[in-house]
């Protein structure tokens, strides 16, 4: 049985990824930032992990134990963040701090350790979760800082890949347009969410990239735009 760690297991995205890498018969070993009962909580093989991701130290604690319980880590999904709107005449730097801690610090802290675990067994997928805003900041019109934190990840991602040529390691970025959530749902009553993107497609996306057999070109990056 394959291994999987799962950052941000309550929320939707997190959650999604979780239900289908379980179905799939991985073990799953998801974090969570206080004690709480998940869907899955009662399944066998998964874990719940209590973990500030925003504390380094922490986050290698965590991290260490969890290495010397299972040894091998097969794939690695972060998909913790969040979301701030806000035009760049209205952003400030502690606003851009914010968002940087809550997109790219809560990613690399757990993201630095797990690939040097996966370097050093010579093999795993790790994913990050981007954004379309990352790719092309035409779509961080509105939301300069979150477009900045997340355009991060993009280039941490080929920063890995480089690091990890001649390996059968592989950084991906996942990079949606709007989630269909229902957070996003009461935040834009007005917007169609037909053309956004379902957590549970996205889930889909990462599910078959980790369990392929074939080998990932690095520095790939999974559009997931629906039709927005």
């Amino acid at each position: 049985m394959k291994t999987a760690i799962v950052s941000g297991a309550s929320g939707n995205l997190g959650h999604a990824v979780i239900t289908k890498f379980l179905a799939g018969d991985y073990k799953v070993i998801g974090t969570v930032t206080v004690n709480e009962t998940l869907s899955f909580s009662s399944n066998k093989n998964f874990e719940a992990g209590v973990v500030d991701l925003t504390n380094e130290e922490a986050t290698k604690t965590f991290m260490d134990s969890i290495l010397k319980k299972y040894k091998k880590i097969d794939v690695g999904v972060l998909t913790v963040g969040g979301y701030a709107p806000g035009k760049i005449a209205e952003t400030g730097i502690i606003a851009i701090r914010q968002q940087f801690m809550l997109n790219f610090e809560t990613a690399y802290n757990i993201a630095q350790p797990l690939f040097v675990h996966m370097l050093k067994q010579g093999s795993g997928k790790l994913f990050l979760t981007g954004a379309r805003t990352g790719i092309e900041m035409r779509y961080s019109k509105g939301m300069a800082a979150y477009g900045l934190s997340k355009s991060l990840l993009f280039r941490l991602a080929e920063l890995m890949n480089e690091e990890a040529k001649g390996t059968d390691v592989s950084v991906t970025v996942v990079a949606p347009s709007t989630i269909d959530t229902p957070q996003n749902r009461k935040a834009m009553p007005d917007s169609d969410p037909a053309k956004w993107v379902k957590p549970e497609d996205i889930a889909g996306m990462i599910y078959a990239t980790a369990s392929s057999e074939f080998s990932v070109a690095k520095e790939m990056v999974i559009k997931a735009y629906n039709k927005a």
